[in-house]
Order: C-alpha cells, then structure tokens, then sequence
C-alpha cells in the first residue's frame, strides 16, 4: 500500500435500493482491510432491512437524528457522535427521524463488497 489523499467527490454518490445515498470515500483492493462511505438518509426515510456475509460495520453518526434496530437491541435513538457496531449477519436498518438529513460514516472490515450484501426486508 502507498500513501494516498483520496478527495470527497460529490459527484461519485449515489441512491440505493436500500434507499439511501451513498459515497464511497474509500473501497479498493489497495486497502482491503476497510472501505468508508458517506451514508446520507433523507428525513423520514427508514433503509432496508439487510445485513452483511463476513463483513463488521460501523456507523458513526456526524450530523441529523436517527433511530437505529440491529440484531436483538432495542431500537436507539442516535445523535452527533454516537456510533453503532453492528457484527456480520446481524439484521440492520436505520431510519431518519429528525428533519433533516441523517449523515453517518459507515465503516467496514474487511472493505465493503456488494455480494455480502442482502437484503432480508421480506424476511423481517
């Protein structure tokens, strides 16, 4: 691995199925061991429910109000700061519970990969 600046691009985000907005500030084979990406849920919106195949997540909360639910934790209402750590397979879904948008990093190891993702929304 080399140093390396990666810059914000806002033009690189984009709207999931699980719907929110995502930005992948960092996820390649240069780094496999973590990806970071800028999560962004818009005000009322709850995301899908999933979870992730030999992936640890962590969110960390930078601005807005949520209410998170992972695994068998009580739902928690999250603020500036907070961080959820949510293991692999554990079932997830964050909803936006203030007025504006719920901005939160969302930190995997190892990096993030689409095909440990599922959706389990039919199953919940």
């Amino acid at each position: 691995m080399e140093a390396e600046i990666r810059k914000l691009n806002p033009e690189s985000e984009y709207y999931t199925p699980e719907q929110c907005f995502i930005n992948e500030l960092s996820n390649g084979d240069n780094d496999p061991g973590v990806s970071i990406a800028l999560a962004t849920v818009k005000p009322g919106i709850t995301t899908r429910w999933h979870r992730l195949h030999g992936t640890t997540e962590r969110y960390v909360i930078l601005e807005g109000e949520g209410l998170v639910e992972a695994g068998s934790l009580n739902s928690q209402k999250l603020q500036k700061g907070d961080v959820v750590l949510i293991p692999p397979l554990c079932r997830q879904r964050i909803s936006n519970i203030g007025n504006q948008d719920l901005v939160f990093l969302a930190i995997c190891s190892p990096r993030f990969r689409l095909e440990n993702y599922e959706d389990i929304e039919d199953e919940a």
